[in-house]
C-alpha cells in the first residue's frame, strides 16, 4: 500500500530531522533535577523540569566521570548537550555532555525548609521513636491499591507469616488528593488498633513523592499511637515521613521484612527452647534424684532401726573381740597357773613329806626349823606323809653328831 511506513522508518526519519537541526545538536537547557538515578553501568538518568514541562536526560558514564559533584533531586542545573531520538523507543531525550550546578530548585528548597522546621520542633528526636512490636499480628498498610508496593508487602508478609492479618487502606499516593487520603488512612488504621502501620509507595521524582512531605501527613505520622514504618520510594529517596516515622525502610519490601516476624524462625526458636528446656529439666531431675538418693541413704543410715542394727553389729563385734580376748586371757592365765602350780608343787611340804622328810611343830603349833627353838622336855609333833608323831625332847644337840 503506497504511503504506509514502518515504525522504524518513521523514527529514523524524525531522528534524521533532529540531527539536521543545528540548535538541537548543541543546546544548553536550564531546569531542576528530578527522579535522578545512578545506574550500575555508570550512566546517569534524570528528568530536567521547570514549572511547565519536563525533559528526559541521559549522561553516559564517559561524561559522568567528569562531574565534580553528585546530582540530587531538587538541584537547579544547566545541561549542555544534544537533543536526539532514541529510535528503538520513539523517545527523544537530551544527551548531556556538560552539567553545571546553578542552585537548589524551589521544591527541593521547600523540602529543606520543612525538614529544618520539623527537626527544630523535635519531631525527629529519638525520644519519640516507638519500638516496632516483635510479633505483629495485625498489620495496617496505607498505600495505593494497584501499585507494586502493596503486592510486595502482601507477598513478603504472608511468606514470612501466613497467619498475619493485613488491613489495607487504599490511598492516593500522588496528586492533589494524596495528602488527605494518606492522613485518613493513618488515622483510620490507628483507631482500629493494629499492631503496626506501613505507610509507603514505590519510587518516583520529588514531585511524585511530595505528598509524603506535606505537613498534614507528617503530623498524622507523629501523632499516631501505633508505631509507623515509612517505606517511600527507593533506597536513595528520602521524605519527611522517613524522618518522623518510628522506623524508616528503604523500600516497601524491606518494610514488610522489618514489620513481620518470620513464623518458621519462631517455630525453630520454640523448638530450640523446647529441647533446651527438656534437657534442663532432665538434668535438674537427675540432680534432684541423686540428691534425694543421697538423703535417703543418709536417713536410712541415721534411722533408729538402722542405728539399732548398727549398734547391735558393733556389740556383736565387741562381744566377739571380748570372747577372743577372754579366751586368750584364760589360756594365758591357765598356762601361767600351770607354771605356778608346777613351781608350787616343787616347793610343797607334802611333796617333801612323800620323799621321807618330816614337818615339826612345837606345842604352840609353830614350825620348828632350828634346835634353838626347842628345849629339853618340850613337846613336839612330827608330821610324816602317812601321819604324825607326838614326842618329847630328850636332848638338844648343837650340831649334827654321829653316834
Amino acid at each position: 500500500m503506497a504511503g504506509v511506513y514502518t515504525v522504524k522508518q518513521v523514527n529514523s526519519y524524525i531522528k534524521n530531522m533532529f540531527k539536521q537541526d543545528f540548535l538541537l545538536n548543541s543546546v544548553s537547557v536550564k531546569g531542576e533535577v528530578s527522579n535522578c538515578k545512578y545506574h550500575t553501568s555508570g550512566h546517569i538518568y534524570f528528568t530536567l523540569k521547570d514549572s511547565d514541562a519536563a525533559l528526559s536526560v541521559i549522561m553516559f558514564a564517559s561524561q559522568a566521570t567528569k562531574l565534580t559533584f553528585r546530582l540530587k533531586d531538587g538541584m537547579s542545573i544547566v545541561v549542555s548537550g544534544r537533543v536526539d531520538v532514541f529510535d528503538a523507543a520513539g523517545k527523544y531525550q537530551l544527551y548531556a555532555n556538560i552539567v553545571q550546578q546553578e542552585g537548589i530548585g524551589e521544591l527541593y528548597q521547600k523540602y529543606e525548609q520543612l525538614k529544618q522546621y520539623y527537626e527544630d520542633m523535635g519531631y525527629f528526636a529519638k525520644e519519640y521513636k516507638r519500638p516496632i512490636p516483635a510479633y505483629v499480628r495485625r498489620l495496617g498498610v496505607v498505600t495505593s491499591r494497584t501499585g507494586a508496593a502493596v503486592q510486595d508487602i502482601i507477598n513478603i508478609s504472608l511468606r514470612r507469616n501466613p497467619y498475619i492479618q493485613i488491613i489495607l487502606y487504599p490511598a492516593y499516593v500522588q496528586g492533589e488528593y494524596a495528602r488527605a487520603s494518606i492522613v485518613k488512612g493513618i488515622t483510620a488504621l490507628d483507631k482500629m488498633g493494629v499492631d503496626c502501620i506501613i505507610v509507603g509507595r514505590g519510587g518516583g521524582s520529588i514531585e511524585d513523592l511530595w505528598a509524603f512531605n506535606e505537613p498534614d501527613v507528617v503530623e498524622a505520622v507523629f501523632n499516631s499511637s501505633t508505631p509507623v514504618i515509612s517505606a517511600v520510594g527507593h533506597e536513595t529517596d528520602f521524605t519527611l515521613t522517613d524522618f518522623v516515622a518510628d522506623l524508616r525502610a528503604p523500600t516497601p519490601s524491606a518494610a514488610a521484612e522489618l514489620a513481620v516476624c518470620e513464623y518458621a524462625a519462631i517455630e525453630n526458636r520454640l523448638a530450640d527452647y523446647k529441647r533446651h528446656l527438656y534437657h534442663e529439666i532432665m538434668y535438674s531431675l537427675s540432680g534432684k534424684r541423686d540428691y534425694l538418693e543421697r538423703i535417703r541413704l543418709r536417713l536410712e543410715h541415721l534411722s533408729p532401726v538402722n542405728q539399732v542394727y548398727d549398734k547391735r553389729q558393733r556389740l556383736i563385734m565387741i562381744e566377739d573381740k571380748m570372747t577372743i580376748y577372754m579366751k586368750n586371757k584364760l589360756q594365758y592365765n591357765r598356762h601361767k597357773l600351770l607354771l605356778l602350780a608346777s613351781k608350787l608343787d616343787g616347793m610343797s611340804p607334802l611333796k617333801k613329806l612323800e620323799q621321807g622328810y618330816g614337818y615339826i611343830e612345837d606345842a604352840g603349833h609353830n614350825r620348828v626349823i632350828s634346835v634353838k627353838q626347842v628345849h629339853e622336855n618340850d613337846d613336839i609333833t612330827i608330821f610324816m606323809k602317812d601321819g604324825s608323831i607326838r614326842s618329847k625332847v630328850e636332848e638338844v644337840g648343837k650340831a649334827w653328831q654321829k653316834h
